[in-house]
């Protein structure tokens, strides 16, 4: 028997079990956010690179964080001192330097928000999917309603 890949699994429906290359936060981050996509309908298996995508980054973001709350956003800058052997006899300070992993953070959150409103995931993006989903729809929207509309098409 060949077993199914992932992407073979469902009838094209994302697996509520997460790929096996995910990392622990972003596993449990699709555990979260597939049944809650497959609820909307909107979503389906060949949308599963967005979806991981998205979890992959929410891991990032979380490891930033953490990073973040256990080394500060900034760090104090040394400069050291020596004699003339080489031997280090004292540091000057010349300043801070931004953690890196603010930046990684930032281009974390920045994806999130772009991938989330691909798939719905923030009332902006479950506005443009309905809005896409009533311009596929033969019923009239609300909006053609209240312009006296009934047909739904102009």
């Amino acid at each position: 028997m060949v077993k199914k890949t992932f992407y073979q699994q469902n009838g094209g429906m994302l697996s509520k079990d997460p790929p096996e290359q995910l990392g622990a936060i972003a596993a449990s981050c699709w555990r979260k956010i597939v049944p809650f996509l497959q609820s909307t309908d909107k979503v389906n298996r060949i949308d599963s690179f967005l979806v991981e995508n998205y979890c992959v980054q929410y891991e990032t973001y979380r490891k930033a964080y953490a990073d973040i709350k256990k080394n500060g956003i900034q760090a104090k800058m040394f400069k050291s001192l020596q004699d003339m052997t080489g031997k280090v006899i004292g540091k000057d300070f010349v300043g801070y330097r931004k953690n890196p992993a603010v930046g990684t953070m930032k281009d974390s959150i920045a994806l999130l928000n772009s991938i989330g409103v691909q798939l719905g995931l923030s009332p902006k993006g479950r506005q443009k999917l309905a809005e896409i989903a009533n311009q596929n729809s033969d019923e009239p929207s609300i909006a053609d309603l209240l312009n006296g509309d009934t047909n739904g098409k102009d």
